[in-house]
């Protein structure tokens, strides 16, 4: 621990630290799935997964209200294009070449090296595969490995247990809950807090390239060691 000279503890020298910059993602290729910055090409495909009926349980804790017909859905979609923080991205399936979901690098705080994934949608088909799983591989090996932040958030609604749960198998510590944080859909959320830290990447990193590997799958894709962070 550092002292000051009145003795008195205090944190990391960062004199030397090269501040990071925002992201600027084309394409993040990987094994499994691709990241592509979001684009109006993307849309027919988002809408078959998301649209009407289907898909409203997965937006109860989104932050927007479902779009009822292809219209608003290419609105929204627009809408999201044309945003720099959230900086959204498109989550393409290598195997089929399918757009099966999206989310955003947000609160991108280069001055203090923090940012934020969020406005996760996975496609049904997507959830539970490891799909979802080297999505966030790919995320935070660019966050960290190329960028350089020094802090990596994840943040929800408390009452969302599956995102919790998601985030901690990820490697995200839980740190708290910001009670009535916010105000969204006409109701009250208390906010769970969770991150990752670029000192804790290294070795997060070779769990989730060893869990990625082929031959980490039987003859039925099916994960023989479990990703453990």
């Amino acid at each position: 621990m550092r002292v000051n000279k009145f003795n008195q503890p205090i944190g990391e020298d960062l004199k030397e630290f090269e501040l990071p910059k925002a992201p600027t993602i084309d394409v993040l290729e990987g094994k499994y799935c691709r990241l592509e910055k979001l684009s109006s090409h993307h849309i027919k495909r988002l809408y078959h997964h998301f649209k009407a009926n289907e898909d409203a349980p997965n937006w109860t804790y989104l932050p927007d209200e479902q779009p009822q017909n292809y219209e608003a859905f290419e609105s929204y979609i627009h809408a999201k294009i044309q945003t720099k923080d959230p900086y959204f991205l498109a989550i393409i399936n290598r195997s089929d070449q399918d757009v099966v979901g999206m989310l955003s690098l947000l609160r991108i705080n280069e001055k203090n090296a923090s940012i934020e994934v969020g406005h996760i949608h996975y496609a049904n088909k997507m959830k539970q595969t490891c799909v979802a799983t080297e999505v966030h591989y790919l995320l935070a090996n660019y966050i960290f490995g190329t960028l350089g932040y020094r802090r990596y958030e994840w943040k929800c609604d408390a009452l969302n247990e599956a995102s919790i749960k998601a985030a901690k198998r990820l490697g995200f510590k839980y740190e708290g809950i910001f009670r009535n944080h916010t105000i969204y859909k006409k109701r009250s959320r208390d906010t769970c807090w969770l991150s990752m830290l670029a000192s804790e990447w290294s070795e997060y990193r070779m769990k989730f390239e060893n869990w990625l590997d082929p031959f980490n799958y039987d003859e039925f894709g099916i994960q023989i060691n479990k990703l453990s962070l």
